[in-house]
């Protein structure tokens, strides 16, 4: 690396309201956005012509501004099995959901299921696992399990 280099090289830059580490690549810190997985993350770097094994400190504000764009609006630019928001059930629309949306979508969804006792919202209440695992063995933290024994009293003193 030349001097110039390295003086331009920053140490921590923010896109889409994540600080990321300046010595990383781009490919492995845009992955840290909620929502931006590998593959969305090559996408990205693919869309804005910019070499994923790159530093982030050394990209421009003209880059970070063109990146936030992108993850913003990456519905119309990848396949639709690559979204994570396909079919919306209030919609019936295609998109992908980053950041805050995400979280808070996610938790409007569990809400709803609660809300209209479904089977997996019922479980989601009882804070029991919705995906059809076993939980004879496992699962079993911070549950009571089995019958709960009274405090032994102390023995009375023989006098």
């Amino acid at each position: 690396m030349n001097p110039k280099q390295n003086e331009q090289m920053r140490g921590i830059v923010r896109i889409a309201g994540v600080d990321m580490k300046g010595d990383k690549k781009i490919y492995v810190s845009l992955q840290r956005i909620k929502g931006v997985g590998p593959s969305i993350a090559n996408s990205v770097c693919k869309i804005a012509k910019l070499d994923r094994n790159k530093k982030v400190g050394s990209l421009t504000d003209e880059d970070v501004k063109n990146i936030e764009k992108i993850i913003a609006s990456i519905s119309s630019h990848v396949p639709v099995w690559m979204l994570n928001r396909r079919s919306d059930p209030e919609t019936g629309e295609n998109y992908h959901l980053v950041t805050s949306n995400l979280k808070f979508t996610h938790e409007n969804d569990i809400k709803k299921m609660i809300e209209r006792r479904s089977y997996k919202g019922v479980r989601h209440a009882l804070g029991l696992p919705v995906r059809g695992q076993r939980t004879r063995s496992s699962f079993r933290k911070g549950k009571s399990v089995g019958v709960v024994r009274k405090k032994q009293q102390p023995a009375k003193k023989k006098g």
